[in-house]
């Protein structure tokens, strides 16, 4: 009996549990480009033509392994524009009525799937280091869900940068040496970028004549689009950037955009490289003396930890997870970004970037667009979509946690044990965005003051009720009550105005 492989855009992985419990001389693969994923935001056009170029290699490498693929591109007039509607057809076609599937990484997908009028049989992912019920057997009886114990039970588990019981180098977290300010120059020359091949040429081409109204630039493309090429890129990570990655991972430049990182949560998303393959890869570089604990760790823990947390975190929550508004915030998402005009360079420079590149790491995400966005009040649901839209390594499995929780704090505490705001101050130490800025980072009232400064304040006394009492801000609030009543008034007051040229479409 014939069995209908399903194969999504983010499981291009020879050893997807999908492929592993199907039979290569019977069963039939299903792939297919459809509007529905390319559209249900407005996805960067390259992080679009990435999935398309991507799947069609992968298409390819299965059937020179002897698979049967049934593959659809976007442009196939035939096309039903839905995943549901792509194994309906299948199924017609071929008189399958069963269909293997590995678990989806979004609620709304898994949906669509269980109203299937078919028998789909879901299979766990096991690319994941932390199955589901590892994470909740974990998470059980807790009263707080914090990262850190839940690593360094994978450390232990997968015997990562361990000694026995104990961790190599004597602590688990080398975070404290990872803070260092914007170098003066940066000696590695960022990601390999890759020439498209045909295949590749053909996508742009689709993409270009479809998606040419969605923000962010097409080209130049130079991602890697095969396992081949992602191994390429992780190796060349590894040897160069690695080194210096934990030093300035939390750094931000105006024309290094890629600074010491690694670019490779594209591939490793889309399953073109596995989590653990990334991880050994880097432990060897600290054993073989070629990079420091604090760059090594550093980077595992974002795998290891963080990327394992944040999953365990998304299926344990739910599907109402992404409509959390625990601050009540309502503020539509400001046009700038969308590339519309502001004065904040540092904002200005995150979205620049992040159209041109599909990409922003982790402390330009947090820390400038999610830092204002917070601030500023803004729908987290609003944000939250924006975030699914614009990065190429964004799957709501791993984009829901890190915005509605640890950027937006709309689920009230259970990622992260405080909000993450912060004044202009935190900015200018780490990153040289701060010099040529139409605001004085100094200044902390009157029109040129940097709007980070005063809308800092107004956040903590608009929330005082909710945070007041919390132990990692009562400094802050004792800092407010030591202000004049005459300050005080200015900083609300200059908030309030930034506030409501927001509200008016001003330019701010």
């Amino acid at each position: 009996m014939v069995n209908l492989v399903l194969v999504l855009a983010d499981q291009l992985t020879h050893t997807l549990s999908a492929l592993e419990h199907a039979d290569k001389a019977d069963d039939v693969i299903v792939m297919a480009e459809v509007a529905d994923e390319a559209s249900y935001v407005r996805h960067h056009p390259k992080k679009i033509a990435f999935l398309f170029s991507a799947m069609r290699h992968f298409a390819h490498e299965l059937r020179e392994a002897g698979w049967t693929v049934r593959y659809t591109a976007l442009d196939d007039a035939e096309n039903t524009g839905s995943i549901v509607g792509e194994l309906l057809r299948a199924a017609s076609d071929t008189g399958a009525s069963r269909v293997l599937s590995t678990e989806c990484g979004e609620w709304r997908l898994i949906s669509a799937l269980e109203d299937a009028p078919l028998e789909v049989t879901v299979l766990p992912d096991t690319r994941f280091i932390a199955s589901h019920k590892r994470f909740e057997d974990w998470a059980e009886g807790r009263k707080q869900l914090r990262m850190e114990y839940f690593y360094r039970e994978m450390r232990r588990e997968t015997g990562l940068l361990m000694e026995g019981d104990k961790p190599v180098g004597g602590k688990w977290n080398f975070d404290h040496d990872n803070r260092k300010p914007a170098p003066d120059e940066v000696t590695f020359d960022g990601p390999l970028r890759f020439e498209p091949d045909e295949i590749t040429a053909d996508v742009l081409a689709l993409v270009k004549s479809r998606f040419d109204n969605h923000f962010g630039d097409l080209e130049p493309f130079w991602f890697a689009v095969t396992r081949d090429q992602a191994l390429q890129q992780l190796h060349h990570f590894i040897a160069l950037g690695l080194p210096k990655f934990g030093d300035f991972q939390d750094a931000m430049m105006s024309d290094e955009p890629f600074l010491y990182h690694g670019l490779i949560s594209f591939y490793l998303n889309a399953g073109l490289l596995t989590p653990l393959e990334i991880c050994r890869a880097a432990e060897q570089s600290f054993t073989d003396g070629d990079a420091p604990i604090n760059a090594v760790e550093g980077f595992i823990r974002q795998i290891l930890g963080w990327r394992e947390y944040v999953r365990g975190i998304y299926f344990l929550e739910g599907p109402s997870y992404t409509s959390r508004n625990y601050l009540e915030h309502s503020r539509a998402l400001p046009e700038f970004y969308w590339g519309g005009e502001t004065r904040m360079r540092c904002v200005s420079k995150a979205v620049e970037q992040t159209g041109r590149d599909a990409y922003a790491h982790h402390i330009q995400r947090l820390m400038v667009t999610g830092n204002f966005a917070l601030l500023a009040g803004i729908d987290p649901h609003q944000v939250h979509e924006w975030y699914l839209a614009v990065y190429a390594d964004a799957y709501e499995w791993v984009e829901a946690p890190n915005v509605i929780g640890m950027s937006q704090f709309a689920d009230g505490g259970i990622i992260a044990s405080k909000p993450y705001v912060s004044s202009g101050s935190y900015i200018n130490k780490m990153s040289d965005y701060c010099k040529g800025c139409h605001y004085k980072v100094t200044a902390k009232t009157g029109e040129t003051a940097c709007p980070f400064n005063v809308l800092y304040w107004d956040f903590l006394i608009r929330h005082e009720e909710r945070f007041r009492g919390n132990p990692r801000m009562g400094q802050m609030y004792r800092v407010w009550e030591r202000m004049d009543e005459e300050r005080r008034d200015t900083v609300l007051s200059d908030a309030a105005e930034v506030l409501a040229k927001l509200d008016r479409g001003e330019v701010i």
